[in-house]
C-alpha cells in the first residue's frame, strides 16, 4: 500500500477535541510524576481551555538510572482526570504491553515516540496489537530525517485497520550545535504534506525547542505552515519537573502563548487577493521556466567539460575550482540579498549533478 492510498479521517472526526476549530491542542506534563501533580496540572489546563491532557506514563530514557516514568500506576491518575474533569487523555506507547494497559485503562489517544518510529519491527508489533481498535494514534517523526520511514509507520497502522491516524513533527536529532534541541527541518513535514494532503500534522514545539524561550516562535511557524494542531508540554511547577524541565511551561503561560498565536486561513474568497496572488504565481512560474532553461544549459556544458577531461586524461573532481565557484557565488549572492545557506544548498546540488554527468561521460 502506498502512502497515496491512505484513508485517514480528520481530527474533528475523532471525537476527542472540544471543537472543530484549529489548532487542535494537546497539553500536559512530559511525565506523570504523582497523582497530585497530574490532577493539578490537568485542572489548570482545563480552566485555561485545554480539553486533551497528555502525560508520559512510560518514559524511554537514553541512560539507565534516570526517571523512566511511574509506569502503569499513572494510568489510574489519567482515569481520574477523565472522570472528574471530563478531559480526554493521551499517552505514549512503545511496546505491546503499553498498548494493552493503555487500552484497558481507557486512554483516549496514543502516540508513538520518535525512537519507536525508527524501528519498523516495533511499529509493526504496535500495529498488530492495535488491530481491531478505533483509537486515534499519532506517529512522531523518527529521530533521523527519513520521510519514508515516518510514512512507513503510518502505513503499518493503516494496514492494521486504523483510520484515526496523524503525525507529530518533533524535530530531528543533529550533531551540529543549534539553539534548538532538535532541528525543525520544516522541509520534511512539508514533503509529507505534499505527498498526502489529508494526513493531519501536529507540531510538538516542546521537543523541537528544548527550551520554553522558543516555544512561541516555533508554534507560530507551525501554524503559518498550515499544521493542524500543537502538542505542548505543560507542568504545574516546571522548575521541579523530573524530566525535561526546561521545555515545560505552566498552564497559565501556555494560555498566554496560545492567545498570541495567529491562526491563518488556508485560502481566501476575496477576489482582489486571488487576482494578485495569481499574478505573483505566474511571475514565479515564468522565473522557474528560466531557471530550468539555465540549468539545462549548464548541464550541457558540464557534459562538454567531461568529454574534454576524458580526452586529456584529467580527473573529474577539481577541488580548487569548486572552492572558487563557491567563493564567487557567496560574494555575488550576498550582494543580491541571498542567504549563504540557500546558495550552498542550491549550488552543491548543481555541482553534484555536474559531477554525475561527467562521470557518465567518463564511463561511457
Amino acid at each position: 500500500m502506498s502512502v497515496n492510498e491512505l484513508n485517514v479521517s480528520q481530527p474533528e472526526q475523532w471525537g476527542i477535541f472540544p471543537s472543530a476549530e484549529r489548532p487542535f491542542l494537546i497539553a500536559g506534563p512530559c511525565s506523570a510524576e504523582s497523582e497530585q501533580q497530574v490532577f493539578e496540572t490537568a485542572k489548570a489546563l482545563k480552566d485555561n481551555g485545554i480539553g486533551v491532557f497528555r502525560a508520559g506514563i512510560w518514559k524511554p530514557r537514553t541512560r539507565p538510572n534516570c526517571f523512566e516514568g511511574v509506569g502503569s500506576e499513572g494510568l489510574a491518575w489519567l482515569r481520574r482526570v477523565q472522570r472528574e474533569l471530563g478531559m480526554k487523555t493521551a499517552t505514549e506507547v512503545a511496546n505491546v504491553k503499553h498498548v494493552y494497559e493503555a487500552l484497558k485503562a481507557g486512554v483516549d489517544l496514543l502516540w508513538i515516540g520518535a525512537r519507536t518510529t525508527a524501528n519498523p519491527f516495533a511499529v509493526q508489533e504496535l500495529a498488530d496489537a492495535l488491530k481491531g481498535t478505533d483509537i486515534p494514534v499519532l506517529v512522531k517523526n523518527p529521530v533521523n530525517p527519513d520521510v519514508d520511514l515516518w510514512l512507513g509507520a503510518v502505513e503499518r497502522l493503516q494496514m492494521a485497520g486504523l483510520t484515526k491516524i496523524g503525525i507529530i513533527h518533533r524535530g530531528f536529532s543533529v550533531y551540529q550545535k543549534s539553539r534548538y534541541r532538535n532541528a525543525p527541518q520544516w522541509q520534511l513535514p512539508i514533503e509529507v504534506r505534499r505527498r498526502h494532503k489529508e494526513l493531519p500534522i501536529i507540531c510538538d514545539p516542546s521537543h523541537i525547542a528544548g527550551n520554553r524561550e522558543y516555544l512561541q516562535e516555533i508554534s507560530q511557524q507551525a501554524l503559518d505552515l498550515g499544521f493542524d494542531g500543537l502538542m505542548m508540554e505543560s507542568h504545574i511547577c516546571p522548575e521541579i519537573a523530573l524530566s525535561d524541565a526546561q521545555q515545560q511551561i505552566t498552564p497559565a503561560a501556555l494560555k498566554k502563548l496560545v492567545d498570541k498565536l495567529v491562526v491563518r486561513a488556508f485560502d481566501s474568497t476575496d477576489v482582489s487577493y486571488n487576482e494578485n496572488i495569481d499574478e505573483l504565481r505566474n511571475r514565479i512560474d515564468q522565473l522557474d521556466d528560466e531557471l530550468l532553461n539555465v540549468l539545462a544549459q549548464r548541464m550541457r556544458v558540464a557534459v562538454e567539460i567531461g568529454r574534454y577531461k576524458k580526452q586529456n586524461n584529467i580527473t573529474i573532481l577539481q577541488t580548487g575550482r569548486w572552492e572558487k565557484i563557491l567563493e564567487k557565488v557567496f560574494l555575488a549572492g550576498g550582494q543580491k540579498g541571498l542567504e549563504k545557506e540557500l546558495l550552498e544548498k542550491v549550488f552543491s546540488a548543481i555541482h553534484e549533478a555536474s559531477i554525475n554527468k561527467q562521470t557518465e561521460v567518463m564511463n561511457g
